[in-house]
């Protein structure tokens, strides 16, 4: 029986880019070596940093929780490997600021001790709540790159229904390869952790997105399909055109429908996962494991051997390189992801990340290009995927006038880098909208501090004022009272008996000015004399 041919849709602009994918799928994935030591960031995800449960001199074994926190979006943290920790503070971390960031550093017994493991051979049989909590527990973040806490992802709650899982398997930047051959040597696990997805979702349909130039992936999991006869599980293939891995242009791609602006996939009955993330999944279910390891692609033009590696998360990239055969001679440029929407690494001496999907090293000097005025030839709004106004959010941006950028959906820009890939003035537009965003966020950070802080000194105001009033009041009840107590003794011809201490206070008074007219009369019995 032939299977239909899904239809497709066709999202605004896109670039139709040189892939440079298979210098590093020639060969197998390759297992990189246990490194002596590791470094694990405590912040690998989205949302709020875990809290450190582990000390210097601890001993901890493989898989052992090292971070985890209370707040809904976080994610645990885990260790890669069996051994000790022998620090832990501030190191550098791979990210666009070159800041540093809280880590632990483990150095390795050898032995790769698993803690205890609890699998569950039969998913099904637990609810969709306590397998939710499982992948929380495991630390998944999403695999794609944007390390979303997954476990809030599925977690959809009662917004809407969801129709049908999308698993994206739509690796559309050049030279990362690492989806493309987990999908070729681990289709079982992807389709497993499809499996467990889709029952957590309860979602009726899912479609596995495969771009037509990766024909091995695409077998390999309709194989499986095949094999286990799988009705509510559809490959489809779809065109290679950068930036169809985005998410909102993948759902344009296969449903034709549009996410809400500052809307979810969940408000149309859309959910969208990546590949690694299903396997990551699959992992904690059905093995127990947390998530440790990541497949990352090293490769480019500047290094001797690339390839794909399953590597766990804390190994420095240095290690990873030395073993692809180390750097060419021409090697100038260090990149973590993709050459349109990676950062540049001064060092290689920074552990892998839970969203480290490539390492990149090529061998063209980096040459900062002559920006000129914009020509208002409108080239970077044909290419926009998102259908904004490039050019407009550039002068906003670049004027600083933050207010008015974000009229024109500045926080809608996924930051493909389309645009500035065809600017003929060679303006770096991203640069300017992640300027805009962080200075953006900044100030509504200090916004919220702000509001925060006026509503604790308006909470003092009203305190102190609350306290004067009371004790305004119970000094007008107790003159009330003694005022009740003199009026009380004159109707009964008594006085009303005096307080002590104001009693004594008389008296001394009293004492004084007995003594002082003793003075006086003294003194003027003597002036007779």
């Amino acid at each position: 029986m032939s299977r239909t041919v899904h239809q497709l849709w066709r999202y605004h602009g896109g670039l139709k880019l040189d892939s440079h994918k298979a210098i590093s799928t020639a060969g197998p994935v390759v297992k990189a070596a246990l490194p002596r030591r590791l470094l694990v960031s405590v912040q690998q995800h989205i949302g709020e940093a875990s809290l450190l449960l582990v000390k210097v001199g601890d001993k901890v074994l493989k898989g052992q929780l090292l971070a985890d926190s209370n707040s809904y979006v976080s994610a645990p943290i885990h260790a890669p490997t069996s051994g000790h920790i022998v620090d832990i503070a501030e190191y550098p971390v791979p990210h666009p600021s070159g800041l540093e960031a809280l880590c632990v550093v483990i150095e390795s017994d050898g032995e790769d001790r698993w803690i205890e493991l609890e699998p569950i051979n039969h998913p099904n049989t637990k609810s969709p709540t306590a397998l939710r909590k499982l992948v929380r527990k495991a630390g998944i973040v999403g695999l794609g790159g944007a390390a979303f806490p997954t476990a809030v992802k599925i977690d959809p709650g009662s917004r809407s229904q969801i129709e049908t899982l999308i698993i994206n398997g739509v690796e559309c930047e050049p030279y990362i390869s690492c989806d493309d051959m987990l999908m070729r040597e681990y289709a079982q696990e992807v389709i497993s952790g499809c499996e467990i997805i889709k029952y957590i979702i309860s979602a009726r349909h899912c479609l596995i997105a495969i771009e037509d130039n990766k024909p091995e992936a695409i077998k390999s999991i309709e194989a499986v399909i095949k094999s286990r006869a799988l009705h509510t599980i559809e490959v489809v293939k779809i065109p290679a055109l950068y930036p169809s891995g985005g998410e909102k242009q993948l759902i344009k791609i296969l449903t034709h429908k549009e996410v809400p602006c500052d809307g979810f996939p969940a408000d149309i009955g859309l959910l969208v996962q990546n590949v690694g993330t299903a396997v990551a999944v699959h992992n904690a279910i059905r093995l127990g494991q947390p998530l440790i390891s990541r497949l990352v692609t090293v490769t480019g033009d500047g290094i001797k051997n690339p390839q794909n590696m399953q590597v766990l998360i804390g190994t420095f990239m240095s290690e990873l390189i030395q073993q692809s055969g180390g750097y060419h001679d021409d090697a100038s440029k260090l990149v973590m992801g993709g050459p349109m929407m990676g950062f540049t690494l001064q060092t290689d001496h920074l552990p892998v990340t839970k969203g480290c999907n490539c390492i990149l090293v090529e061998n063209t000097a980096e040459e900062t290009p002559d920006t000129m005025p914009c020509i208002r030839c409108g080239a970077c709004a044909t290419v926009c995927p998102a259908q904004l106004l490039p050019q407009q959010l550039y002068w906003l941006a670049s004027s600083k006038n933050f207010d008015q950028v974000q009229d024109y959906h500045l926080f809608d820009c996924i930051e493909c880098g389309c645009c500035a890939q065809v600017c003929p003035s060679q303006i770096p537009l991203v640069q300017y909208y992640r300027f805009a965003k962080t200075e953006i966020w900044n100030q509504e950070r200090d916004r919220i501090k702000s509001d925060h802080a006026r509503v604790r000194h308006d909470a003092r105001l009203a305190r102190l004022d609350s306290e004067q009033k009371q004790r305004a009041e119970k000094l007008r009840k107790k003159k009330e009272l003694l005022e009740k107590k003199k009026q009380a003794a004159a109707v009964a011809g008594k006085e009303v008996e005096a307080d002590p201490k104001k009693a004594a206070i008389e008296a001394a008074m009293k004492r004084v000015r007995d003594k002082k007219a003793g003075r006086q009369t003294s003194t003027s019995d003597t002036d007779e004399k």
